[in-house]
């Protein structure tokens, strides 16, 4: 709504009715009255809409109201807001985003109430937000089910209004939502990333106030309050080397010779696992008899659970992380994994099967199978000291461990972001930890630079730019 502080006030009205005394005045030449049965109410009336202008309030040009008032006419529960900000980002967001988001809201939403009387059991409550209330399809379908009734009207009834985040309580409100999404259901600290991504929902819904009108700026940035410090930088000490890797990947072989493929390709091609489970025949542009091959692909398959994808089935079908649809990722592929992938069509891709990796039932591979048999796999390669810490937990750290190698080989940096998929910055600032164990060689660059010679051929070098 368009706000003004040109306000011109005229004096009281009066007419021969009911509520025959009038207030009168003009927003930006826009007039607007407003009246009482009495004099005296009207004349306070004015007195009031005054002081507000006086003080330097501005009033809005549709409603005349003043901009605390007008926005207060507009103010809706968190609860209701919250259901109208996920129906705004459903549509486009991922499967994971949705049910991510609907998490974050389900924890945030009951921190937000005007009283805890008669409060629900707290995961009766967050099962309720999480499985119907932020779950734009399924509140459209209808009522709650029934289990979920009483948690549902109870949090409608009881969910205070937006305005108040940004009232006098602005602190103590905004500060237990926020120390609320800062803890799990058992009390014990959230995850450093799990607080910084339900931070990020809360702050989508209070921009979407702001967006709305109902508050001028967002008043989440208005208090002080220090979040678990995160890191976007891959630990070096859970990714494995090329000799470890020989040796999970044998082990493989001999448990689950119809996965080698699978975790090859996360660490030779460096592929997310979505984009393994999405990988198909015509990905495979070159698997030559002898050197290097090459894969190309558009699509991944993330897991996000049947109940938020748009299919309804397990996975979602997304274009490449970071890239708009129907783009394309080239990547070149090492003998040692061109050779997995012709054994894998061989011996384990049937006639007529477009997918190279399904699941027993012919659908995509689950990240329950690969995951489960990539922890028998650890707990038989490694020592018992090794699993604690972590060490190749996921099988998202043989692609990081991919992209390591990479890195500390000498790939130029934009070269290996593009076969990963990351953008040269982005990858550096994730996995500019990783570098180490070539110090001589970075060391033996530099003197050779120092001395004025070329770091490659050692011969001497007057490059342009640089002064004598």
């Amino acid at each position: 709504m368009p706000y003004s502080n040109d306000v011109v006030f005229y004096r009281l009205a009066k007419r021969k009715r009911k509520r025959g005394h009038g207030v009168r005045w003009a927003v930006a030449g826009r007039q607007f009255s407003k009246w009482f049965i009495t004099e005296a109410l009207a004349d306070n009336e004015r007195t009031k809409l005054k002081q507000l202008a006086k003080d330097g309030e501005s009033f809005c040009t549709e409603t005349g109201q003043p901009e605390s008032i007008a926005r207060e006419l507009q103010a809706v529960s968190f609860y209701q807001l919250a259901c109208d900000f996920v129906d705004l980002k459903w549509p486009k967001a991922a499967a994971k985003s949705r049910a991510g988001m609907a998490e974050a809201l389900a924890v945030i939403t009951p921190a937000l109430v005007k009283s805890t009387r008669g409060m629900p059991d707290a995961k009766v409550l967050r099962e309720a937000l999480y499985q119907w209330a932020f779950h734009a399809e399924r509140r459209k379908e209808g009522p709650p089910p029934a289990e979920h009734e009483k948690a549902i009207a109870w949090i409608q009834a009881n969910s205070l209004k937006v305005t108040e985040l940004d009232s006098s309580r602005r602190s103590e409100l905004i500060r237990r939502a926020l120390d609320t999404l800062a803890l799990r259901l058992d009390g014990k600290p959230a995850a450093a990333k799990t607080v910084a991504r339900k931070r990020a929902a809360f702050s989508g819904v209070l921009n979407y106030a702001v967006e709305r009108d109902i508050f001028p700026a967002s008043p989440l940035g208005k208090v002080s309050w220090e979040a678990p410090k995160t890191t976007d930088q891959v630990d070096r000490r859970r990714l494995p080397g090329p000799d470890l890797m020989d040796r999970l990947l044998a082990a493989v072989e001999d448990e689950r010779p119809d996965l080698v493929a699978f975790y090859g390709c996360a660490y030779y091609a460096m592929m997310r696992p979505g984009e393994i489970v999405a990988l198909d025949r015509d990905a495979c542009v070159s698997l030559p008899s002898t050197g290097w091959g090459m894969l190309c692909f558009e699509d991944s398959k993330p897991r996000a659970g049947s109940g938020w994808t748009d299919s309804g089935e397990p996975h979602d079908d997304r274009q490449l992380k970071h890239r708009a649809e129907t783009e394309t990722r080239n990547v070149p592929i090492p003998p040692r994994l061109v050779a997995l992938l012709r054994r894998h069509l061989d011996q384990f891709v049937e006639a007529g099967q477009d997918h190279l990796f399904r699941g027993k039932r012919g659908g995509p591979l689950s990240e329950s199978t690969y995951g489960r048999v990539w922890q028998g796999i650890r707990r038989k390669v490694l020592t018992s000291k090794q699993v604690k810490s972590g060490l190749a937990e996921r099988v998202y750290d043989l692609r990081a461990a991919g992209i390591s190698l990479g890195l500390n080989a000498g790939v130029p940096v934009p070269v290996l972001a593009e076969r990963a998929g990351h953008s040269p910055a982005v990858l550096m600032k994730v996995y500019a930890g990783c570098l180490e164990g070539r110090d001589w060689l970075w060391n033996a660059r530099l003197e050779a630079a120092f001395d004025g010679h070329d770091p490659d051929t050692g011969s001497g070098d007057d490059t342009p730019g640089i002064a004598a």
